[in-house]
């Protein structure tokens, strides 16, 4: 799509992105441009910014999905190419999301409702139908190196309200904040939801649910819920004897 291009990232915009979890060296080493059109007419008038880094790709149909309905004060920042993402969607007010460099989400689905954020600052490679929700205040910030298997599911909540029927009090969790350090390998099917915080270097078993746990750097566990597997441990991305 032949977009018109504007000024470069805003300081009030990079303080925002870095805010929420994005890395500094991250976004200061792209090339950023801000997006002027076409674009619906609410888009600039309810104070939405788009930035496309030099080279980065964006197509049509994405933009047409995500303008479904008008909300406002939506940064989207986008240092790598979408043409493989199955779908992107802000759903409210004050949602910011930042795709950093070299980052592949296959068949995947980004979802960044009012007040949240989607952070992958880079170096992410999601090999088939990634799915990352975050909703409600919440947020999912991933550290440069990640490597996902099929089908992982990233959630900062379960969207529905559980509550004690006694006291009316919610159980599960809402709007929680998801981080991902660097080099943290997901396997297939692995379900984050709640506040989860993944250490560097570890990595989750096949289907797995981490939910509102802490996983240690360089340890691995698997299970449901997840189990320490084994501490002091590392992984490469060659597949070597």
């Amino acid at each position: 799509m032949p977009w018109t291009r504007g000024g470069p990232l805003t300081p009030e915009h990079r303080s925002r992105l870095l805010a929420v979890g994005a890395d500094v060296d991250a976004v200061d080493g792209l090339p950023l441009r801000e997006v002027t059109g076409p674009l619906p007419e609410w888009w600039l008038a309810n104070q939405n910014t788009l930035y496309l880094a030099d080279g980065a790709s964006l197509r049509a149909d994405l933009v047409a999905s995500l303008a479904l309905y008008p909300f406002s004060d939506a940064l989207l920042v986008l240092g790598s190419g979408t043409d493989n993402v199955a779908s992107l969607l802000l759903g409210g007010d004050g949602a910011t999301v930042f795709l950093g460099p070299d980052t592949e989400l296959t068949g995947g689905d980004v979802y960044c409702g009012g007040g949240s954020a989607v952070v992958l600052n880079g170096d992410v490679t999601a090999t088939r139908c990634a799915i990352i929700d975050a909703r409600n205040g919440g947020s999912v910030v991933a550290e440069r190196g990640q490597l996902w298997a099929a089908n992982v599911y990233i959630a900062t909540d379960d969207m529905h309200r559980l509550e004690d029927l006694g006291t009316g009090a919610r159980l599960n969790p809402y709007g929680a904040h998801i981080r991902l350090g660097r080099h943290v390998w997901l396997g297939r099917d692995v379900v984050l939801t709640g506040h989860v915080d993944i250490g560097d270097g570890a990595v989750v078993g096949l289907r797995s649910v981490v939910r509102g746990q802490k996983v240690a750097s360089n340890t691995a566990v698997a299970g449901v819920p997840a189990r320490l597997v084994r501490e002091g441990v590392a992984w490469r991305t060659e597949d070597t004897p």
